[in-house]
């Protein structure tokens, strides 16, 4: 995860007073009042983005004829076994467009009757039961489409000389609030901090963490070798842990402490390090490795650390609760679209070659990401090894999204919000 746009905090059609003290809390009120414009100087708010819907044909689709959807439908069945199981009457998103539980129910119900592997007849399934829309944020269509993988660490469950960076579980007293609870027009806000003397204050951050904030709580699950690699495992939010017999264990996120995502490589390139168009994973690794003091420094610029829990799955979960499929399923905001959809993806392959090849497929959102924001904002998965590792490294490319709806909620053509 490279890059993102932030949201702005307005008072006008988004949070209130108290929300954005709390909320200002969480990320660090120093760092923020510094960043904001000084009182006396008037300043224009930022436009928040706003999500539009356009009504599109299955023809439109820029190479829909292109990808194989038998490969697309057993993903999609995987977010059927958490739609199935919603209420009936439960929305699935943060819009009532998207549909219910039951609506999604019933398309489950009929995937499930085509035949595995059939291209053909899962094709013929998502045109004869979804309508095509054109994602966008306002008027813009266009987004930035990064990569994510399961990195693979040197780790063991006593510390020592060599493995001495302890990977921490969720502690007792970090309390999480979804905001969407409260009120509709916040879904997709999640605050997150500690109850001292009966007030809600920010969660320790990433500097007091490594400082030893959490000591003593009995909190290690591991110990890892590397500090790239843990800070690497905190970007992606899981990984596979190798231990000293040659064994390995998978670990997933667990949960944050709520403090505000920073991108490094925006750091780096605030500091004159690096340039905007050389900023990818592997150029700010070899940049950390070269600089061990300063990269500390740079990474602790990141306040948002991630808890990790033990998991007994074959591939990673994401925050829809379900095994990721490389290349298949496609991390999104939950403030716009909704998790468990099929999704037309537009964008180029992140490869090597000189020349940029198309990639266009159909995914399924199932997870979600720090620094995923916006309407048009996506991180696809790549599974593990070197190869996923140089495809997620590499990745930072244009797209487009096409989201795939039930015909009987279809929303009205051209609808924003």
């Amino acid at each position: 995860m490279i890059d993102f746009p932030n949201r702005p905090l307005r008072r006008k059609g988004g949070l209130t007073a108290p929300i954005v003290l709390i909320i200002l809390a969480l990320t660090g009120c120093e760092a923020v009042l510094k960043q904001l414009p000084p009182a006396h100087v008037p300043q224009p708010a930022p436009e928040k983005p706003r999500l539009r819907l356009n009504t599109v044909e299955f023809s439109d689709l820029p190479r829909w004829k292109a990808d194989n959807p038998g490969e697309a439908l057993p993903v999609f069945l995987k977010s059927c076994e958490k739609l199935e199981k919603l209420p009936p009457d439960q929305a699935i998103g943060p819009r009532k467009e998207y549909g219910t539980g039951r609506d999604w129910a019933d398309l489950c119900q009929t995937a499930r009757l085509v035949r595995p592997g059939n291209d053909p007849e899962a094709r013929y399934f998502f045109e004869s039961r979804f309508q095509p829309y054109a994602v966008s944020n306002y008027l813009e269509r266009r987004g930035l489409i990064t990569g994510y993988y399961e990195p693979v660490l040197n780790g063991s469950f006593t510390p020592g000389q060599r493995f001495s960076l302890p990977i921490y579980a969720r502690p007792e007293d970090l309390v999480s609030a979804n905001l969407g609870e409260f009120d509709d027009k916040w879904s997709g806000e999640q605050i997150a901090g500690r109850i001292v003397d009966g007030r809600f204050r920010p969660y320790w951050s990433r500097a007091e963490i490594e400082d030893g904030a959490l000591k003593g709580q009995q909190l290690e699950i591991l110990w890892v070798d590397n500090a790239i690699d843990a800070f690497s495992l905190h970007i992606q939010g899981h990984g596979r842990v190798v231990l000293p017999d040659g064994s390995h264990i998978r670990i997933g996120y667990a949960g944050r402490n709520g403090r505000r995502y920073t991108a490094i490589g925006r750091e780096l390139v605030a500091r004159g390090i690096m340039d905007l168009d050389d900023v990818t994973m592997p150029s700010i690794r070899s940049w950390l490795e070269a600089n061990p003091v300063a990269g500390t420094q740079v990474m602790r610029t990141n306040k948002s650390f991630i808890f990790f829990r033990v998991m007994d799955s074959e591939s990673p979960i994401g925050a829809q609760g379900v095994s990721l499929t490389p290349g298949r399923s496609l991390a999104i905001d939950r403030a716009h679209l909704p998790l468990g959809v099929p999704l037309w993806l537009v964008t180029t392959d992140p490869g090597p070659s000189p020349r940029k090849q198309p990639l266009t497929r159909l995914v399924v959102t199932q997870d979600t990401g720090s620094a995923i924001k916006g309407p048009v904002r996506g991180d696809l998965y790549w599974g593990h090894g070197p190869e996923a590792a140089l495809k997620a490294g590499l990745m930072k490319e244009d797209g487009q999204f096409f989201i795939l709806l039930p015909k009987n909620r279809a929303p009205a053509a051209g609808r924003s919000g």
